[in-house]
């Protein structure tokens, strides 16, 4: 049994987050900066979009490399309270 400031991550490792949010031409530029602030090596590359069936709202995953809990703890917390942002998984 792990204890729980264990992490059940390695790090460092590639780990992919998903958000998501209305559908709006800046979404994926501006979610693109704000996850290069806590990893400065993310590139464009790592990112795929998905805009949702009705095409109200659009889903990003990003796959960050993920180099400590801290870290990612604090890429949740800037996405999750970012204005455009409805939801980090």
């Amino acid at each position: 049994m792990t204890e729980p400031t264990e992490s059940l991550i390695e790090y460092p490792s590639d780990f992919p987050i998903k958000i998501m949010g209305p559908t709006h031409d800046a979404f994926a530029p501006t979610i693109v900066g704000v996850v290069v602030q806590h990893d400065p090596t993310f590139h464009i590359d790592k990112l795929e979009v998905r805009p949702s069936s009705k095409g109200n709202y659009t889903g990003l995953t990003a796959t960050v490399r993920a180099t400590s809990r801290e870290q990612l703890d604090n890429l949740y917390r800037a996405l999750s309270s970012h204005p455009m942002v409805k939801m980090v998984l």
